[in-house]
């Protein structure tokens, strides 16, 4: 009995492990898994390794062959988005360097492996939170994430603008706030923001949404201690569908910088590659959106103004990308075929696809994608909010 029991434990490993090479099944629970197996495999690899040396010794003959190989095969997949991101890590600083030009020198390397095991308490910010918009009585409220010397007048902080995912009918500001935290201890203010969620609210609500923040922050700017010339847009998924189109499409040379995880960007082809039976049904997702398909003149006039890709012009604020390769929810062509358009444009953009992650890759800052995400930004951000 005990030897089939190591040997079930170690193929259910090994088939879990198939998540950090290979795309999930398009069933609602399993991207959460590939985002637990990806970005906490080294952890996870511990399971196998110790069920494989239990078989070695309870078991005996093909059993313990195929459960010890099987052990040592989940292991290693457990374990490759470490390997992969080291070797990113190496070509990360002259791929951003390359795209913005030089920023402040980071002290911290862009991976590193002992930061996956011991990285100690993270840092805390100061944050409080008011309500910057009352569109039709409805309160839009903002954690504000006060950097250390916001109150330094000869040296005021950017502001990092954080626009949450959720499918556009769900989600809230309070998403991975541990990031806000870190980001903002770090010396960038943050504010995380709330906007007015479909099918009650279609599309543009939320950007009139995220520029109504904008107009908060600037007219606040004194009582919040930050530079109001010196914006950045963070988006997640849906939210970096918001970023790149409000950026591309307000022309305010404040927003210094955009930054999307993941996230559609040309509304017309992410509904041509939409489906019902997907991971989300991605088509009720648009049709809450935008009110319906982009089957009548307004629609489509609605898809298009919605849409980064189609918004973005020659002094289009920098840009940066973060996509998995193996997303579920979100195809990496949507941040390919961007990035191929900034590059006709002439916009600074980097690009940086992680061939093991998922969608939510970022939720553990510690972990192999957050990592290289994390050094992308802060990068990103010295490079792109220097003072004029």
């Amino acid at each position: 009995m005990l030897k089939w029991l190591l040997l079930f434990l170690t193929l259910v490993s090994a088939a879990a492990s198939l998540l950090t090479w290979l795309r999930a099944p398009d069933w609602r629970w399993t991207w959460k898994l590939a985002v637990a197996v990806g970005e906490y495999g080294y952890w996870l690899a511990l399971l196998p390794l110790g069920v494989g040396v239990s078989a070695y010794f309870a078991t005996d003959g093909g059993v313990r062959l195929a459960a010890v190989s099987l052990s040592v095969l989940a292991a290693s997949l457990l374990l490759r988005p470490v390997f992969l991101a080291a070797k990113l890590a190496k070509k990360l600083p002259a791929q951003l360097n390359a795209a913005f030009g030089h920023g402040a020198n980071l002290s911290e390397p862009a991976f590193d492996p002992a930061r996956l095991y011991w990285h100690g308490e993270p840092p805390r910010a100061r944050m409080n939170t008011e309500v910057f918009s009352q569109p039709a009585g409805i309160e839009l409220k903002v954690d504000f994430y006060t950097a250390p010397f916001a109150g330094d007048t000869t040296r005021r902080p950017p502001c990092l603008v954080m626009i949450h995912g959720g499918g556009w009918d769900g989600g809230d500001r309070a998403q991975l706030p541990d990031w806000n935290h870190r980001l903002a201890a770090r010396g960038c203010a943050v504010a995380a923001i709330s906007y007015r969620l479909a099918p009650r609210w279609i599309w543009p609500a939320q950007r009139d949404d995220v520029l109504a923040a904008l107009a908060w922050l600037k007219a606040n700017a004194n009582r919040l201690g930050i530079d109001p010339t010196r914006l950045v847009l963070l988006g997640r998924s849906a939210g970096g569908q918001i970023a790149t189109a409000v950026a591309y499409g307000a022309n305010d040379p404040a927003i210094r910088g955009v930054v999307a995880f993941y996230a559609p960007h040309d509304m017309k082809f992410a509904w041509s590659v939409s489906r019902e039976d997907d991971a989300l049904n991605s088509v009720k997702l648009m049709r809450q959106y935008f009110g319906g398909p982009p089957d009548t003149p307004a629609r489509a006039a609605l898809y298009e103004s919605a849409s980064g890709q189609l918004l973005a012009r020659a002094g289009s604020p920098p840009t940066l990308l973060l996509h998995g390769l193996p997303d579920t929810l979100a195809w990496h062509r949507h941040s390919e075929r961007l990035a191929a358009r900034l590059q006709e444009l002439g916009v600074k953009h980097c690009y940086l696809s992680l061939p093991w992650a998922t969608h939510g890759f970022d939720y553990n800052p510690d972990g192999p994608g957050g990592q290289l995400a994390g050094y992308a930004l802060r990068r990103f951000l010295s490079a792109v909010t220097k003072p004029l």
